[in-house]
């Protein structure tokens, strides 16, 4: 069943958010939604499998064509994919025709193949061996899709924004950089981030301006009432609220976050909820960002 793997609205997991680049996330996810019973995280297993969301240095994936003739980040064989675009153009986004090597068209397509495979009926396994005829290829790309998911659908109002993701790509782009006191990351020429350094400077490459420190990022708020009602992109903080925040956190969903923990640590993903914390609770920076 789909429900084991994901849906169209399945949360990113840590792993998810680490490992997919930002414009492929929001293509599988916005490509999903064309196919009722597809969910994000099988596109975004097939594009893991078939070329590492488009990373891969082997033939075909930028040009040319594998030993078997497959193009592309998502491997489609030419006719396969002419036949696809024919029926199901995806849409628009000039004035060139498809080309499988295009991450847009590529995973558009891919959509609307599982879709005629099976996606639509719910029988996802039978539209993954369409793709590729063997049982080998079906089990990896589901395992990889229950990684990806992180197992919470998100509801209408708790899907990411592009705001936040741009926020977390920002951060997912500093992981193994050094904690450095006072750091605000190479682009200003120190070796790495503090805890707040890392969530400013994140937030700031989605347009949004937070103070320095932890203590006065969390008196910005806008404070989120309760653990259950956190998103991906909320910050999370530590200490005593009244007598000291001395830590913040970027939390991108799953029980996890990224963050700069102290000196002699690298920039990582761990929970949010680590043993010996003291939590004392999260805001939203990106309720300021107007629609």
């Amino acid at each position: 069943m789909l429900s084991s793997f994901g849906n169209s609205t399945t949360q990113p997991s840590a792993a998810a958010l680490s490992d997919i680049p930002l414009d492929f996330l929001s293509l599988y996810m916005e490509a999903s939604t064309t196919c009722p019973g597809l969910s994000w995280t099988v596109l975004a297993a097939i594009g893991k499998v078939e070329s590492d969301h488009g990373r891969s240095g082997l033939p075909g994936v930028h040009s040319g064509s594998n030993e078997a003739g497959a193009r592309g980040p998502m491997q489609f064989l030419p006719a396969t994919f002419q036949s696809v675009v024919t029926r199901h153009s995806p849409p628009s986004e000039g004035a060139t025709a498809a080309s499988p090597y295009d991450a847009h068209d590529a995973i558009y397509a891919a959509a609307a193949y599982l879709c005629d495979s099976g996606a639509r009926e719910g029988d996802v396994p039978r539209a993954i061996k369409a793709y590729n005829h063997a049982d080998w290829y079906v089990s990896e790309v589901l395992a990889q899709a229950q990684s990806y998911a992180g197992g919470t659908a998100f509801g209408a109002d708790t899907n990411p924004t592009s705001t936040t993701l741009q926020a977390i790509n920002y951060a997912q782009g500093q992981l193994g950089l050094p904690y450095e006191w006072g750091g605000d990351g190479p682009e200003t020429g120190d070796s790495g981030f503090d805890c707040s350094g890392l969530t400013k400077a994140a937030y700031a490459a989605a347009g949004i301006s937070l103070p320095r420190t932890a203590q006065s990022q969390y008196d910005l708020g806008p404070h989120i009432p309760t653990e259950e009602q956190l998103r991906p992109g909320d910050l999370v903080f530590y200490g005593i609220p009244d007598k000291g925040i001395h830590h913040v956190g970027l939390y991108i969903g799953g029980g996890q976050m990224i963050d700069a923990p102290r000196p002699g640590t690298k920039i990582r993903i761990e929970p949010y909820l680590y043993t010996g914390n003291d939590y004392a609770g999260a805001t939203r920076p990106a309720a300021f960002r107007q629609p």
